[in-house]
C-alpha cells in the first residue's frame, strides 16, 4: 500500500508540472488591460457657436430685424424703444456680442433659439444693435 503506481506518479507530476501554467493564465485576465491603444474615427461635437461668431455685424440693420423678429415682445431695450417683461432687461445686462451672438443663435434659459429663423448675417446685426446699446463689449 505504500507504493503509488507508476501512471498514477504519472500523472500527479504532469498535474504538479501545469499547475503553474493554469495559475498564470488564470492571473494574467484579471490583471490585462483591455482598452485599446488607439482610437480610430472623431467623436460627435456639440452645435457650438462660441468663439465662431462673424466678427461683425450692422447694428443699424439689428435694430430692424430686433423689431421685425419680435424681440420687443420679451426684452427691454431703451435704444429699440422696447419695454417687454418676459426676457432679461437688455439695457441692464451688459451683454456683449459674441454672448449675444450665442444667445440669439441657440437660445436657452426660456428664449428660443433663431438658427433655423434668422441668417447668420441677421443674428450677427442683432448682436451688435444689442451689444452697442446694452453697453456690452464688442
Amino acid at each position: 500500500m505504500g507504493k503509488i503506481a507508476p501512471v498514477r506518479r504519472l500523472v500527479i507530476l504532469l498535474l504538479v508540472l501545469a499547475l503553474p501554467f493554469f495559475v498564470v493564465a488564470c492571473g494574467s485576465s484579471s490583471s490585462e488591460n483591455t482598452a485599446p491603444e488607439t482610437v480610430e474615427g472623431t467623436l460627435p461635437q456639440e452645435e457650438d457657436t462660441g468663439g465662431n461668431a462673424p466678427a461683425e455685424g450692422d447694428a443699424a440693420a439689428g435694430k430692424e430685424v430686433f423689431a421685425s423678429a419680435g424681440c420687443a415682445g420679451c426684452h427691454t431695450l431703451e435704444a429699440a424703444g422696447s419695454s417687454g417683461t418676459t426676457g432679461p432687461n437688455l439695457d441692464e445686462s451688459g451683454t456683449g456680442y459674441e454672448e449675444a451672438f450665442e444667445q440669439i443663435s441657440n437660445g436657452g434659459g426660456g428664449m428660443p433659439a433663431y438658427k433655423d429663423q434668422l441668417e447668420e448675417k441677421e443674428i450677427a446685426d442683432v448682436a451688435a444693435f444689442v451689444a452697442e446699446s446694452a453697453g456690452g463689449r464688442r
